[in-house]
């Protein structure tokens, strides 16, 4: 993902347009990578701080309401329909479209901030058909929150990196992804109840 994404920002050479089709395309595959890597690259000078921020919004939001239009989908094929109609199988046995859509904006808020918790939540939104409009207003403001917070630590750890490691800035962000990664899996398994 590091070279791959920072090889086409280099690629782009400064073609606001090109630069930020390749972070939006990076935020499909792994957005917080994509995230660190942009602010990387942003600390560098390969991309301004607007097309960086405008791209990542962009490109978590589009993905979001991407995984919200795939439950929609998945309700219209009667299998799934009978696979989540078994008995008992909603939030605490209650009505699950109903409690969708009493909840969209909390569980989308909270999701953004779980590791792991996006993809299954958000496409039970769409397959409970939890209203869109609140389900966009909620991924909107979260990705805001979340997305600023990890470009702005990002940007800060990205400045020491360069300043310290030199040619291995890249090996040091890429340990940086990981710490973001183990923490995320570390705190989904903590908060997920004992079996």
């Amino acid at each position: 993902m590091f070279p791959s994404l920072s090889a086409l920002l280099a690629s782009a050479g400064t073609s606001p347009f090109v630069q930020a089709l390749a972070i939006i395309i990076g935020t499909f595959i792994l957005e917080d990578a994509a995230t660190i890597v942009t602010a990387m690259e942003v600390q560098t000078g390969q991309v301004s701080l607007g097309v960086a921020l405008v791209a990542l919004y962009i490109g978590i939001v589009v993905g979001d309401l991407g995984l919200y239009g795939l439950g929609r989908l998945a309700a219209l094929w009667p299998p799934a329909r009978r696979w989540v109609a078994v008995p008992g199988t909603g939030p605490q046995g209650a009505d699950s479209q109903g409690w969708f859509g009493r909840n969209v904006f909390r569980i989308v808020f909270i999701s953004r901030f779980i590791p792991g918790a996006r993809l299954p939540l958000y496409t039970a939104c769409g397959f409970f058909r939890a209203s869109i409009g609140r389900f966009a207003g909620a991924a909107i403001l979260a990705t805001l929150i979340w997305t600023s917070l990890l470009f702005a630590v990002s940007l800060r750890i990205g400045q020491f990196l360069i300043d310290h490691l030199g040619a291995w800035k890249w090996l040091g962000m890429a340990g940086f992804v990981l710490t973001i990664i183990l923490v995320g899996r570390i705190v989904a398994t903590v908060r997920s109840p004992s079996r």
